[in-house]
């Protein structure tokens, strides 16, 4: 992974505005941003390649949705 993408996600704080989600309800960019993480690493791990790139659409959704929709990390969930 790039040095430059490494610091984006080290220097990240909170989702950037995606001009898909204009409106102030995020609900569809917390879901879509879930989906995309979880696709980014179902394909890249097929591919048998780092899933770090993917690391960018945790952090987003984990920043935009509610706490109680974001499965924990110790819960066990399967990716």
């Amino acid at each position: 992974m790039s040095d430059e993408i490494q610091e984006k996600i080290k220097n990240y704080r909170t989702a950037p505005f995606d001009a898909r989600f204009p409106n102030t309800n995020q609900t569809r960019n917390c879901y879509q941003n879930y989906l995309d993480f979880h696709r980014c690493n179902k394909s890249l791990k097929a591919k048998n390649q780092d899933p770090a790139p993917c690391e960018w659409y945790r952090r987003v959704y984990k920043s935009l949705c509610p706490v109680s929709w974001v499965p924990s990390e110790a819960g066990g969930e399967a990716g």
